[in-house]
Formats: structure tokens, sequence, C-alpha cells
């Protein structure tokens, strides 16, 4: 994927003005076939950097054959869903960048400061996150790598969002929607929500390589874009 995002770099095609993290949900069949009681955290629920935030996870013991054993229960809009999470790092034209695999338990954030190491964000970008990345750490993280904080504000206890914590977290949603977008069309283009292997090495393998696919796929067009705005910008100087 480097190798390709560097080609892809070569023609000015990867906007690297602001960027985008989330992550998504890539279920797992080979889930246990018995149901035994077991607790799962609801996704986004409990927090990485809360000393008071505890998972409610209680892991099944797997000794049914064919069952993924690295794979993880999520509770997530009412469902539990057994699999991993793919967390990742797009750029404005929404081409990934850096991928992070974890089991679906792992809260969203976690992985956050893994996808900044990954990538070499300029400095003065701004990296655009949902409210469940707001955290000191990562706000820290950002200002040590001299990134432009473009995470949404989260409600603490006793203290509302203001007026015009509310409008910037409008304002985010509204630029964000190229990572979602990037997510939908792996998955329309790709089958990717099942996933077809086992183990956590073959998972974040398989997001690599849906990712090396997206890519590919967005780049005769993006070219193109790329290719007639240099030739207007060219045939205005004139």
């Amino acid at each position: 994927m480097e190798r390709i995002n560097e080609q892809i770099q070569a023609h000015n095609i990867t906007v690297t003005k602001g960027c985008h993290v989330d992550a998504s949900i890539t279920q797992s069949p080979r889930k246990p076939k018995t149901r035994p009681p077991y607790e799962v955290v609801n996704d986004r629920e409990d927090r990485d950097d809360e000393d008071d935030a505890k998972a409610a996870m209680r892991v099944i013991e797997v000794v049914q054959p064919g069952v993924d054993a690295e794979a993880r229960w999520v509770k997530k809009g009412g469902q539990s869903i057994f699999g991993y999470k793919q967390h990742t790092m797009v750029d404005g034209n929404g081409l990934v960048l850096a991928v992070e695999t974890t089991a679906a338990n792992c809260h969203d954030s976690k992985p956050l400061i893994t996808l900044l190491e990954k990538v070499e964000i300029k400095s003065g970008t701004r990296v655009h996150a949902d409210k469940a990345y707001c955290s000191q750490k990562h706000h820290a993280a950002l200002k040590a790598r001299g990134i432009k904080n473009g995470i949404q504000d989260r409600a603490v206890k006793n203290k509302p969002l203001t007026q015009q914590q509310l409008q910037r977290n409008r304002l985010i949603t509204k630029v964000r929607y190229v990572v979602e977008r990037t997510f939908g069309s792996q998955a329309r283009w790709f089958g990717v929500k099942i996933l077809r292997y086992r183990g956590l090495a073959k998972a974040h393998a398989w997001h690599i390589f849906q990712a090396m696919a997206y890519n590919r796929k967005r780049l005769p067009k993006l070219y193109v874009d790329s290719l007639f705005s240099r030739l207007s910008q060219e045939k205005c100087a004139f």
C-alpha cells in the first residue's frame, strides 16, 4: 500500500490538507455456535483514556473447531456482532492512507496515535474525527505533531456543549463524509463486510488489500480531474 500511495503522490493526487479517521466493523462468520452467558462492550461506550472506564467484556473460551479465537464481540445498535474493526485514515479525496486492525471490542479511538505514526502528515494539516476520539491525550498528540485539531467536542457530565461547540461539530460532520464514503464504497464494490479469513493477521491483510484495491479503482478519475485542473490553471495564467 505504501508503494501504491507513493505513485499516487507522485502525480499530486493525494490531498493532505485534511485527513479523516473512523472505524468500521468487519463481521466474522466463524463465531461460536453455542451461546453461553457472556457480556459485550457497547460500541464507543467505554473510553481507553479514562481511569474509570472498564470494558465489560468477558471473552468466551473458544473450544469449537473452526471458531475464530482472535475475533471478539461488540454491541452496536442493539445488535451483537462478532469480528474485527478496521481503523482507517483517509485523505480529502477519501483515498486510504493507513489502516490498523483490532478485535471488534477495541474502542474506536485507541489506534488513533498508531495511525498518525503510520502517515507522514504535514504540519498544519487538520485531522477530523467524531466525538468518540475526543480526549486530552489525543489533543496533546496532535499538538505535539503540529497537526490541527479537527476532533468533535464531547459533552461531559454537568458540562453541556456550548452553541459554538455544537456549530463546530456540525461543520466537522459536513467534511467527514469522505471517510464514510470510503467504507461504503469498499463494502459495495468488494463485499468486504464479511471476513473470509480467520485470525487478526489475515483480517489486517484483508483490510490492506481492500484499501489498495479502493485506491487503484479511484485513481483514474482522480488523475483525470487533477490533469484538467492543472490545464485550467495554466490556461488562466495566460
